[in-house]
């Protein structure tokens, strides 16, 4: 068969991982670090519209299992900047994260809203940027909702997965994370809360305010520390 017939397939480059993955990986004498980023909506079930942005999470869950398997890699950068999406696909996502044993840093830039709340928690070590802002609000359901006692039920399960989570994750109370969900008069036409940078500290449900700076050196310190328990 010639050349011509079976073509020899395009090298994938760093490059190509960026842009179809949002995905890249950091090699420096300071360690090896994979980063992923979680922007947009994330995608559940249901393909959402070509014009919208999201994060599929047939995508990112993959790359997280092989993040944990591959030796070479030592670490974990998550840039979130989401609006939220499906409760269940965020979930799984989170749950990942929760579960490495590598060292883990997620950075909010813009926004870690509704569901992206316990995407941001689920790292080992979560920063937030000056300027973003969290979203924290009930569980919402879209569609045909049938108004019997067990739709709402089966809510209140939904919302205590999400509770259980993020309080087991972070520092915030859950007295205080639950007052949050059901704040009146802050959001138009909504009920929740919105932090912002120190706020999101503050309540406990981040570690600290900083940047990208300030994630790697987390990050890095992690990893020394992880070294240097495998020298002893």
């Amino acid at each position: 068969m010639s050349e011509k017939e079976n073509p020899a397939k395009p090298e994938v480059t760093k490059y190509d991982e960026i842009r179809d993955m949002g995905s890249s990986e950091i090699a420096t004498s300071k360690g090896t670090i994979h980063c992923i980023t979680i922007v947009g909506q994330i995608e559940g079930h249901q393909v959402l519209s070509p014009e919208t942005k999201t994060t599929k999470y047939e995508h990112v869950m993959p790359q997280l299992a092989a993040i944990e398997e591959a030796d070479e890699i030592e670490g974990l950068l998550i840039l979130l900047n989401t609006v939220g999406g499906d409760i269940e696909a965020g979930l799984a996502i989170a749950e990942l994260i929760a579960g490495m044993t590598k060292p883990t840093v997620s950075l909010i830039l813009g926004g870690g809203h509704s569901i992206g709340v316990p995407l941001a928690a689920a790292a080992k070590r979560s920063i937030i940027a000056p300027t973003a802002a969290m979203t924290i609000h009930p569980v919402r359901l879209t569609g045909v909702v049938i108004g019997v006692s067990q739709t709402y039920n089966y809510f209140a399960k939904i919302q205590e997965r999400i509770v259980e989570f993020v309080t087991r994750q972070s520092n915030i109370t859950r007295e205080r994370f639950v007052a949050m969900m059901q704040q009146t008069g802050e959001l138009a036409a909504d009920v929740g809360t919105v932090l912002y940078g120190a706020e999101a500290v503050e309540a406990g449900l981040i570690d600290e305010v900083g940047g990208l700076s300030d994630a790697l050196r987390c990050l890095h310190g992690d990893i020394d520390k992880n070294r240097a328990d495998k020298d002893a």
